[in-house]
């Protein structure tokens, strides 16, 4: 069983958890640990859309995960690690979160009659390409349904970023950091090293340019003038998005070149809005939801 471990240690042992918080995160795994019915001590089957409130952490938690948590009627989504194209969950795992689970989270909030503000919480160095901007796009055409808050916690760069600037403000705390606008890719050339060993690749192949990018032969001038400029498209795409996203020139965005900024270095950039601790900003978006 692939979470035979986890399952170990949440059954037939002492945990200090509340009871509710506890359930949660039962209904949240049964599936994944083969667990079919759940039902209180009673013998009160748990409902699995029901939702409570936690007067201990003001936190609205529900039976189903949604991918998100409500404060007060504020969902907070989780952008988180390593940024990839597709995960399979709603929430960061092993470091990473996936556009895929962002969307869905950030959907079902927006058509959540008990949200009225979503907030961003963002900590991510960026990822993959694949995937980004599309989401990008429909945060960002989602502004004026909702309140929407980008609060880092504690940077937001490239890909990270991106999502960050899709929101209608962008809060930073002064050790956080905006930028890294840019493309990146890498070729590694393993040939040298493969002669050196005694070893010769051949690649059959058909198409001139197949073999182009593989890492057993030198990248040849014709393959790099191609990949760079697929990059370049890629770069325009993320600068005049994120110009779009800050309503700033895309000149002022492409003459960043990449760098990152810590806190209000990015403010003075255009790049966010306010320094800000991630609890004054969360109270600052409370104050104008009242």
């Amino acid at each position: 069983m692939q979470f035979a471990h986890l399952a170990q240690r949440l059954f037939n042992r002492p945990l200090a958890i509340h009871r509710d918080k506890a359930e949660v995160i039962m209904a949240a795994l049964a599936e994944r640990l083969g667990v079919t019915r759940m039902v209180n001590v009673d013998g009160a089957a748990i409902r699995p859309n029901a939702s409570f409130y936690d007067e201990d952490d003001g936190y609205q938690y529900r039976d189903r995960d949604n991918g998100y948590d409500l404060v007060g009627n504020v969902a907070v989504i989780p952008v988180h690690g390593t940024l990839v194209q597709k995960l399979g969950t709603l929430r960061p795992w092993s470091g990473m979160t996936g556009y895929d689970g962002i969307r869905q989270a950030f959907m079902t909030a927006m058509n959540d009659e008990d949200v009225k503000a979503v907030v961003l919480d963002v900590d991510s160095p960026g990822g993959e390409v694949a995937g980004c901007f599309d989401l990008v796009d429909t945060i960002y055409g989602a502004r004026g349904d909702k309140p929407i808050y980008s609060i880092l916690t504690e940077s937001a760069y490239s890909a990270g970023y991106a999502i960050a600037s899709s929101a209608n403000k962008i809060y930073v705390p002064r050790t956080g950091g905006t930028g890294s606008i840019g493309v990146i890719c890498m070729h590694v050339d393993f040939s040298k090293a493969l002669t050196s060993a005694g070893i010769e690749v051949t690649f059959i192949h058909y198409g001139d340019r197949k073999a182009d990018g593989h890492s057993e032969i030198p990248l040849s001038k014709e393959a790099f003038d191609r990949f760079q400029a697929d990059i370049n498209t890629m770069g325009e795409l993320f600068v005049e998005t994120v110009a779009r996203n800050r309503n700033i020139a895309a000149r002022q965005v492409r003459d960043t070149q990449a760098v990152t900024y810590l806190g209000a270095d990015g403010v003075t950039k255009g790049l966010a809005d306010a320094v800000a601790a991630p609890d004054a900003a969360f109270r600052a978006l409370i104050a104008e939801l009242a």
